[in-house]
């Protein structure tokens, strides 16, 4: 399919989606957001796909934030509509493994997509920020939330308030990355990972998301019950027989996610 500002190549049930805008350091604009969240709708709904890379064209930025010619317009109005969020939101929701393969300046709105993503690999030129308080504004989509879930509310607090930058380093530190390589070795190590995640079932891993995510807002004993839910539904999948007769017959599955 083409599209206006992304590119998007699926090989081996791996999709890459690259913000295509490098003259605006992949600046996101409403145009942008929407048409990335019909992408990822598409994706999501591939039988074909079943890990998601996300990356950003060039070498200086994986997303630079916000169009501020766009950011100029919108109203509080815009702000309630919440359609950039709603994005995001699609990103985290999203029943397959995405991945954030982060190149350069990952500001704004791009830091905050990144957050959504279930791995983040950064190259060693990646910076990691959120200076909307400079613009006396604030995160809007989901930065104030998601952060203090992954790096704890102390470093989220700097980072936000003080507007703190972060180093790819150093995000591999806090645990807000999950590695750091050489920029030239970026995608090959995201297609690594991608290819681990291809060779499981696809209904556990998007069942364990769901369960990860509502591990962070559920107690431990309701938790622990929609585990055992999730289980039974892989225990009665095809999926789980195929996986197990490949074992004994010492070949790869072929899962089909049912």
């Amino acid at each position: 399919m083409e599209f206006k500002n992304f590119l998007l190549d699926v090989q081996n049930k791996v999709a890459v989606l690259t913000i295509n805008r490098p003259e605006v350091r992949n600046a996101m604009n409403a145009e942008c957001w929407a048409e990335l969240g019909q992408i990822i709708d598409n994706v999501n709904g591939d039988e074909n796909v079943q890990v998601i890379v996300i990356t950003g064209a060039g070498e200086k930025a994986f997303i630079a934030g916000a169009d501020l010619n766009s950011l100029k317009k919108l109203t509080p109005v815009d702000a309630l509509k919440g359609s950039g969020r709603a994005v995001v939101n699609k990103i985290e929701d999203c029943s397959k493994p995405i991945i954030a393969a982060i190149n350069g300046l990952a500001f704004g709105g791009g830091f905050e997509l990144t957050l959504a993503c279930d791995i983040r690999l950064v190259a060693e030129n990646a910076i990691f920020g959120l200076p909307e308080a400079g613009l006396g504004i604030l995160p809007g989509l989901g930065g104030t939330q998601r952060l203090s879930k992954i790096i704890g509310l102390g470093r989220t607090k700097e980072i936000i308030l003080a507007g703190r930058t972060i180093s790819a380093n150093e995000a591999v530190q806090m645990g807000l990355a999950y590695k750091c390589v050489p920029q030239g070795e970026l995608m090959n190590e995201a297609y690594t990972v991608a290819k681990s995640m291809v060779q499981k079932g696809p209904l556990a891993l998007g069942i364990c998301k769901k369960l990860i995510k509502a591990s962070m807002s559920t107690d431990q004993e309701t938790g622990l019950l929609l585990e055992l839910f999730g289980l039974g539904i892989c225990l009665g999948s095809e999926d789980k027989a195929e996986g197990i007769d490949a074992f004994f017959e010492k070949r790869k599955p072929e899962f089909k996610g049912r």
